[in-house]
């Protein structure tokens, strides 16, 4: 195998486009190998082209398509597992579509995730700038010319200049530190590690909520199963390779009473039931899903649901959050103005 530890892993965006290419060619009987070929050609990305060409020449060598795209280091693991498993049941194109699919599922996911996360922390990081030039640059003004009057204010206002003090002292060690957690931020948005990472310290919390980080389990867990079930795999490796999508604790626990219920003796149908991974009328369709043979469609269109919940879900809270940020820091700013302009005008009107 080639070194590969300087690939780039593809995004979910480029996964999708991939797999809907690979499904087209292989579906008007194009091989795979020649396939790539075409798809060589047709790429403007250097990069994509280099990642392309090291996957054909492990083709033209007579391997399958699962091991060319192994052989880059670019694909993950659960797109070269469904993409064996559609060599081996002679269903390939039909794989590559559902994995275009749920890839567009996926950013569609993340994409609602970055966009409702990325203005309330940009409005967090204005407002901590703003906050914190009015501690370390305006109140130390206003110390001065309490200074300068030969007074000294008490209570609330010392302490609020006492605070803005040690700001303005300290105020390169502050950026430093707000600084670096921005950049932390950013990793765990933009990297796969981060979001990894980010995942483990907030148990897999999104935005605070556990109802929402439940609902995009969900999702993840029925647009898995939903291809794999369609790909003729059987349930228990269904099981172990969509828990390895599912990042959410609580829904892997879930998963694995699941896989124990089947142990004892519970169907598929009932022992997803059983186990908390559905509920209400989403487990009574999952039901007669499984009774009438059509478990792959219900599970796809759970999927769809799930996704249109988490976006809804996604938005809420994003209309929650930004309204209360405004008045937080509205309150804070001006109460720690007052706390130190009244006794000032106090101060101002006895002098006069």
């Amino acid at each position: 195998m080639a070194n590969n530890a300087k690939v780039r892993p593809l995004s979910n965006r480029e996964l999708a486009a991939f797999c809907t290419q690979s499904a087209l060619l292989l579906h008007s009987g194009i091989s795979a190998a020649e396939g790539l070929s075409m798809m060589i050609q047709d790429s403007d990305d250097a990069d994509g082209r280099t990642i392309l060409s090291e996957a054909l020449a492990r083709c033209e060598l007579g391997e399958p398509l699962s091991a060319g795209l192994a052989a880059t280091g670019a694909f993950p693991q659960y797109l070269l597992d469904m993409a064996a498993i559609g060599e081996e049941s002679g269903r390939l194109d039909e794989v590559m579509e559902a994995l275009a699919a749920y890839y567009d599922r996926e950013e569609a996911l993340h994409g609602a995730i970055r966009s409702a996360v990325r203005y309330p922390l940009v409005m967090i990081g204005m407002m901590v700038v703003v906050l914190g030039v009015l501690l370390a640059r305006v109140l130390p003004v206003f110390n001065e010319v309490f200074l300068q009057l030969g007074a000294q204010p008490g209570g609330i206002s010392l302490s609020i200049l006492q605070i803005g003090q040690g700001f303005s002292r300290y105020s390169a060690v502050l950026l430093a530190i707000v600084v670096a957690a921005a950049a932390f931020g950013l990793w765990c948005a933009y990297t796969k590690k981060g979001r990894a990472v980010w995942a483990k310290l907030s148990a897999g919390r999104v935005l605070g909520s556990r109802k929402l980080a439940s609902t995009i389990a969900s999702a993840r867990f029925a647009s898995g199963m939903s291809l794999m079930l369609a790909s003729g795999l059987d349930t228990d490796k269904s099981l172990t390779m969509v828990r390895r999508l599912v990042q959410d604790s609580t829904a892997q626990k879930k998963i694995d009473l699941c896989r124990k219920l089947m142990e004892e003796g519970q169907n598929f149908g009932d022992a997803l039931v059983a186990a908390g991974l559905f509920r209400g009328v989403y487990a009574r369709m999952l039901t007669i899903g499984f009774r009438t043979g059509n478990a792959d469609a219900v599970m796809r269109q759970l999927a769809e649901h799930y996704q249109e919940e988490a976006d809804a879900a996604v938005s809420r809270t994003v209309s929650m959050i930004e309204p209360t940020l405004v008045a937080v820091f509205s309150i804070l700013i001006g109460f720690i103005l007052l706390s130190v302009m009244l006794p000032l005008m106090g101060i101002m009107s006895s002098i006069g």
